[in-house]
């Protein structure tokens, strides 16, 4: 089976080509079938090129880009689009998260329809600072609180999917940016599909800012609206829309 790994990229000129040679380097090494797709999602700085630069020695790697910045969640749809593996994987261009696990991923695929990274799985390996490591206790409890996914961690940014499960997903996706990786995972429920958490390796360097924090709130307060009041979830796994009605 072919696997499709995104990268979602967003002024990573100075890693993306390490990030690249680190994902290559896990997969030829599992044997893997595999391809590369990078979405630049509207750089400002010479990401791009770095890419294409990279792409010109490897026939598996892909270059896709915005014109303007449209957030991780357009950028992991415009990546699906282009894929054609039986398995997609994506996972942030950043290298907070590692990606020598990805083939572990994949391998999980064959009993569960998505393997999602959690910073608190016992063999996980975690370099955190204590307020990280708060806010991401506090976010956790506040969706469960509210939305009730019943995973340990939404926010590591290593997710894999056999392709038609998140095909149907993002059928119902609607959020661009920062609460992207919560609403999957209720989408995910509501399609009964059988998730599995795998351990991770993730180094957390940079902190939140106020501003970020908040938009994560505002998206989780509409995922929430949208679920338990609206019911527009239910309505768009069972009709297959893909925005919301009125």
């Amino acid at each position: 089976m072919k696997a499709s790994v995104i990268l979602p990229a967003y002024n990573e000129e100075g890693r993306i080509g390490e990030v690249i040679r680190r994902v290559e380097e896990a997969l030829r090494g599992a044997g893997l079938d595999y391809e590369i797709i990078v979405v630049d999602d509207g750089s400002t700085d010479a990401t791009a090129a770095e890419v294409l630069k990279y792409a010109r020695n490897s026939s598996r790697v892909r270059f896709v880009g915005h014109s303007r910045n449209l957030g991780k969640g357009a950028a992991v749809r415009t990546g699906f689009v282009h894929s054609t593996g039986d398995l997609v994987a994506f996972i942030d261009s950043d290298l907070e998260v590692s990606p020598e696990l990805l083939p572990m991923y994949f391998k999980a695929l064959k009993v569960a329809d998505i393997a999602i990274g959690s910073k608190w799985h016992p063999k996980s390996r975690v370099e955190v600072s204590w307020i990280r490591k708060l806010l991401s206790r506090g976010f956790y409890a506040l969706v469960k609180l509210l939305v009730g996914v019943k995973v340990s961690d939404t926010q590591v940014g290593l997710k894999a999917f056999r392709r038609e499960a998140l095909k149907k997903i993002l059928r119902a996706q609607l959020v661009k940016r920062y609460a992207f990786d919560v609403e999957l995972l209720v989408i995910a429920s509501l399609l009964n599909l059988k998730v599995v958490e795998m351990p991770v390796k993730v180094r957390l360097k940079e902190r939140f800012r106020a501003s970020e924090i908040l938009r994560m709130l505002t998206d989780l307060l509409g995922i929430t609206y949208r679920l338990r009041v609206l019911r527009w979830y239910q309505k768009a796994v069972t009709l297959g829309h893909s925005s919301p009605e009125g």
